[in-house]
């Protein structure tokens, strides 16, 4: 199941991303779906995060921690700009970057 960190500097910002909350969800599992995993916006975890920037490449950050399926692999800079573009849209703020985490293996329950 996939986990999200939003990472934030201001409380405006926290609000904005607590407002999209369910459309986020639900954009994430189907962004992140594929072959092999069909994702339901109920196995995406999203987390907001107040962050204290002593040196932020941008006001929002985000990491997106997934299994590393093939065509997430060969996908991923994909996913990372659609997820940053679909953000950019919903969000006032003048920049936010985002990384997708392949991992092997994790464990949830």
């Amino acid at each position: 199941m996939p986990t999200v960190n939003i990472f934030f500097t201001s409380e405006g910002q926290a609000k904005q991303c607590r407002q999209i909350g369910a459309e986020l969800r639900s954009y994430l599992a189907k962004e992140l779906s594929c072959k092999d995993i069909n994702l339901t916006p109920e196995e995406v975890s999203i987390r907001l995060i107040k962050a204290i920037d002593i040196g932020m490449i941008a006001p929002i950050e985000v990491e997106v921690a997934v299994h590393a399926f093939d065509e997430r692999v060969e996908k991923q800079d994909e996913i990372a700009n659609n997820i940053r573009k679909f953000l950019l849209s919903k969000i006032d703020v003048e920049d936010l970057r985002v990384w997708v985490l392949l991992v092997q293996f994790g464990h949830s329950w």
